[in-house]
């Protein structure tokens, strides 16, 4: 590497989704043998300390996940015949605005005339604004599939994304990276990073002697964060200033009957501290309560579990966590992908979405030398930064609006909580809501429409009157909605329901 020879060999150290699906990107772009050759240009290696796999949670993902995949080589209906997994198309947000029982969808699929015109100053009641704007409302109430059984894999007119056992899907990605991409797994435990004067890696020792030397080495070690964290020494920036909650039970539960209706998005119900998330898969779901251990304590939030589920039979698994991320991502020749860059709560499913993000920029942008690797690992940094930003923001946005009285949902709504950069943006939003403008990075996780559906959702609305002269198309947005009311009649009548769908889906063989 320091010869001017690029990079040749990458070490991924970490196994899980992280791992795996870092190692699937990276060698799906450089290491498919060529057509009549057996020469890789590029050497890919995970190193896990078991080959035993990990008991999953029920995880959700991002619409990314479609193009990631098919990328990657897997075909959906594998996908769903060995992880579990139904379909996703967007979030249910119960009890976040009041706890009375409302609810509100930030579903996948963008409003009709998305981009041409904001139906926002048009609907009469802004909270209902994603029922006017979208069928896909209707579709998730339903619990139907996204799309027929005519169609074809990664297609629908119902964008959505997956629902999956995070186990089974790293245990997929394994076998998918050993058998067809080229990728060496190594089973070991690092003993010890060694680094150079300059502060590369240099290797790693594994405590069966072996050593393993590399041009660019990749930290999925989770919160450990062994590489970039211990032996790099990047400090991790704490976001418990925005975010609260740093705790989680989780648990499977079983369905009360086998063919019971199947989710087609995930549930996330507002609790007293927290909130609980209820992920269907095929044979279970995953369910578990994420809270404050600064406003509740662990029984209470069992109490809340076992209310929510009618079950006093739970043993849940509990997890702390804390909020943030890193100070940099890539330094110098190791880059943290997944936990060990940073974590928050699992709201929206963003840590499966970074971690595709970071794969692809890493197989995308391999540095021929050091002095360009120091201009990429900057700009790498720069791009984390501010999706970490953004993140930060759009979950602070689920929080800050609420009208619950509890101490936990008040203190979300203090200004001292609030990112400054969410502050501006609600001080534009706030006389004409959300719009493609607002957004200048070329890879946002999070488009506009995401932005609308959670805050008309939660009744924030716009004072579109200061600039009323703008909003003069009322004939076009009625026609629009018009539509949007016969296209939801369509799909509640030619859609089948979720679990009938990949019954029939899987059996077929298609």
């Amino acid at each position: 590497m320091s010869n001017g020879n690029g990079v040749k060999t990458i070490t991924i150290v970490g196994g899980g989704t992280a791992g795996w699906l870092a190692a699937a990107v990276i060698a799906s772009t450089h290491c498919k043998i060529a057509e009549n050759t057996q020469e890789r240009p590029i050497k890919v290696r995970l190193v896990e300390s078991s080959d035993i796999p990990t008991v999953g949670v029920g995880e959700g993902t991002w619409p990314t996940m479609k193009n990631t995949l098919k990328d990657i080589g897997i075909k959906e209906r594998d996908l769903f015949a060995h992880c579990h997994a139904v379909f996703k198309q967007g979030g249910k947000f119960v009890d976040w605005v009041k706890g009375e029982g409302d609810f509100y969808y930030h579903p996948f699929t963008v409003p009709l005339g998305y981009g041409r015109i904001d139906l926002a100053p048009y609907v009469d009641n802004i909270e209902s604004y994603a029922v006017e704007s979208n069928y896909q409302h209707h579709v998730c109430e339903a619990n139907l599939a996204p799309r027929t059984i005519s169609e074809g894999e990664y297609s629908g007119q119902c964008n959505y994304a997956y629902h999956l056992d995070a186990g089974a899907f790293a245990d997929l990605l394994k076998h998918h990276c050993r058998d067809n991409l080229g990728v060496e797994h190594i089973i070991g435990t690092v003993d010890k990073v060694c680094v150079d004067s300059d502060n590369y890696i240099e290797r790693i020792q594994l405590t069966d002697g072996n050593e393993l030397v590399s041009d660019l080495f990749v930290d999925c070690t989770g919160f450990k964060s062994l590489l970039l964290g211990e032996t790099l020494g990047v400090k991790f920036k704490h976001m418990d200033k925005y975010l609260f909650n740093d705790s989680a039970l989780a648990l499977h539960f079983p369905y009360n009957e086998q063919d019971d209706e199947i989710a087609s998005h995930t549930i996330a119900t507002a609790q007293n501290a927290g909130w609980i998330w209820d992920i269907g898969l095929t044979s279970r779901r995953g369910v578990g309560h994420v809270y404050s251990s600064q406003f509740t304590s662990d029984d209470e939030a069992i109490e809340n579990l076992s209310n929510y589920l009618g079950s006093r039979d739970i043993s849940p698994r509990k997890i702390s966590f804390q909020s943030g991320h890193r100070e940099k991502f890539w330094l110098n020749n190791c880059v943290a992908v997944g936990m060990s860059g940073g974590f928050v709560e699992p709201l929206e499913a963003t840590a499966i979405m970074l971690i595709e993000i970071s794969s692809r920029f890493i197989a995308e942008n391999l540095p021929p030398n050091r002095q360009v690797m120091k201009t990429i690992a900057k700009r790498f940094n720069q791009q984390m930064d501010y999706k970490w930003s953004r993140i930060i923001d759009f979950l602070k946005l689920h929080y800050m609006l609420t009208k619950r009285p509890e101490p936990y949902w008040v203190a979300h709504t203090d200004p001292e909580s609030i990112p400054e950069t969410l502050k501006e943006d609600l001080a534009v939003w706030g006389y004409r809501g959300p719009t493609h403008a607002d957004f200048e990075s070329a890879i946002e996780l999070f488009p506009a429409a995401s932005y609308q559906y959670v805050l008309y959702g939660m009744g924030f609305k716009p004072d579109f009157t200061q600039q009323q002269h703008l909003y003069n198309e009322t004939q076009q947005a009625q026609l629009i909605m018009q539509k949007n009311a016969m296209l939801t009649q369509q799909m509640l009548q030619k859609l089948p329901s979720h679990r009938a769908f990949i019954n029939q889906w899987l059996a077929s063989g298609m």
